[in-house]
């Protein structure tokens, strides 16, 4: 089966999430697949072409205000909680979910907050190790102009292109990967899809998403709320937890923060993956064969 567009309605009627359905080649495990902050479905592609003949069917959702989900968030924790109504729109009972970076804390707090019964959480290079008052603290510095004006630097965040600026930039990520410190080792293909499908039409332009303002959104959260950004998530999850560790990633340098997280518990694995941080589309086979072994 070639993979395809679907479309996963969230509750209210209130809209619907893009997504990218990649099939299925066995009586495998159901998996969802949930990107990263910038990123969008598209990013699991090469891992997908691994894992498909070993999966029952196999899913990589865009998340609010990522790749063609037209939906933005008014709330910090609409898009995880988006992957609620995701899976049930899918009729799955206990699947695996496999999220990276933001996906990460998103496929944690689904499950944190009772939203779905997986089979396994697995997440990539995506933690939060921080107590509540420390993470209230560092979400705070996401409201300062100086943070937006880093972030439409780096990556762009709310660019208004022609169709003709849009393809230069999209070749130019391309041409620059390799010394890039979070696009190397990624298939040129693969990155071109990726960033393309970061663009949406906006009358004669495209702009690159997410915006500014979804990234604010998304870092909001109120530390009073039961399911919140901070390390006491973890005691919510009751399943099989594997974390997928990047040596050269964002938390590479707490990696004893988090061999104490999975130490504390039998169900919690730690595996580590020579990589930066963007491991599926880096390492995308490594990855595959870890995601395998999930039930």
């Amino acid at each position: 089966m070639e993979p395809r567009e679907i479309a996963l309605p969230v509750a209210g009627g209130e809209g619907e999430l893009a997504a990218i359905d990649f099939g299925g080649g066995s009586g495998g495990p159901e998996v969802l697949l949930v990107h990263g902050s910038g990123h969008n479905a598209a990013a699991w592609t090469d891992v997908a072409a691994e894992l498909v003949p070993h999966c029952g069917r196999l899913v990589a959702v865009d998340l609010r205000g990522h790749g063609r989900t037209a939906l933005d968030s008014t709330a910090a924790d609409q898009y995880w909680r988006d992957l609620g109504d995701a899976v049930a729109a899918l009729g799955w009972q206990r699947p695996v979910l496999v999220g990276h970076s933001l996906g990460g804390y998103a496929v944690t707090a689904a499950t944190a907050a009772g939203l779905i019964e997986p089979a396994a959480v697995c997440t990539v290079d995506g933690l939060v190790l921080d107590d509540r008052a420390t993470a209230a603290r560092r979400h705070a510095g996401w409201r300062k102009p100086s943070a937006h004006e880093d972030l439409r630097e780096l990556f762009r965040y709310g660019w208004r292109a022609t169709a003709d600026e849009r393809d230069a930039h999209v070749e130019e990520c391309v041409r620059r990967s390799p010394k890039d410190w979070l696009n190397s080792g990624a298939r040129p293909g693969l990155l071109r899809e990726l960033t393309a499908r970061s663009f949406v039409p906006d009358g004669e332009h495209w702009v690159r998403r997410p915006l500014i303002e979804e990234i604010v959104t998304l870092n909001t959260a109120n530390p009073a709320d039961p399911v919140y950004p901070s390390v006491d998530v973890y005691d919510l999850l009751h399943c099989p937890f594997t974390v997928v560790l990047a040596t050269r990633g964002f938390y590479a340098q707490r990696r004893a923060e988090v061999v104490a997280l999975t130490e504390a518990r039998p169900e919690r694995t730690l595996i580590d993956i020579d990589s930066h941080h963007n491991v599926p589309t880096a390492h995308p086979a490594a990855l595959a064969a870890i995601i395998k072994g999930l039930r």
